[in-house]
């Protein structure tokens, strides 16, 4: 039986997903997720075989959620969802450690061939999409044109991601367990690294960069 944890905000989406496993058997479904933060806290308790991961997530995006995922469980496999279809997504999937990238308007029937490879230790990405080379997914290259957001730590890209998303500091702060002081701290230090000097171009740096959607 492989062990399933899904990770998509959108609650039809989640259901659908797991009812079409549970239909085609060999699965469970040991634990769902509306945010990133909450996808963490799954595979810290129950370290499935595999996480499918929406890419688009409120709180810690997919990317982030997969980097922390594969440190956090690293015999978990990470097989992305996403509606983007830029070859960018896929090579920062691939580069935060995801195994695959499905399409979200794949048929099923694609999903569990993805499924298949990612299990059996293979990549996969989504038909109709660019293929890219073996050493590029594993390299992650090219994924942005500065490497101005890798300066951010993973504290900072999740902070960045709040605030992008309209969250005060107050709410952040609440969210994270941490001081209002704390998070201004690190809101500082994004905009210095960044060189950005409002909230407005931080947000539209996170928007443009794939650190939250334009939608969220």
């Amino acid at each position: 039986m492989i062990r399933v944890l899904l990770a998509e905000d959108h609650v039809l989406v989640r259901n659908g997903i797991r009812m079409m496993l549970e239909a085609a058997g060999g699965f469970l479904v040991v634990a769902e997720a509306a945010d990133g933060r909450e996808a963490l806290q799954g595979v810290r308790t129950q370290a499935p075989d595999l996480a499918i991961v929406d890419v688009g997530m409120p709180n810690l995006n997919g990317i982030e959620t997969t980097r922390q995922i594969r440190t956090i469980s690293p015999t978990t496999r990470v097989l992305i969802l996403s509606m983007h279809t830029d070859p960018q997504y896929v090579r920062e999937a691939f580069g935060a450690g995801a195994s695959g990238y499905v399409l979200k308007g794949a048929a099923f029937k694609e999903l569990l061939e993805a499924i298949q490879h990612v299990l059996a230790g293979k990549s996969y990405v989504s038909q109709g999409l660019p293929v890219l080379s073996a050493d590029e997914l594993r390299r992650g290259s090219g994924l942005h044109p500065s490497s101005a957001l890798t300066s951010l730590t993973a504290r900072e890209r999740e902070v960045l991601q709040l605030i992008a998303e309209g969250n005060s500091g107050t709410e952040i702060a609440r969210d994270l367990g941490v001081s209002a002081r704390t998070v201004e701290s690190h809101r500082e230090r994004i905009m210095a690294k960044l060189d950005l000097h409002s909230i407005a171009d931080l947000t539209r740096f996170a928007i443009r960069n794939g650190v939250c959607s334009s939608e969220q």
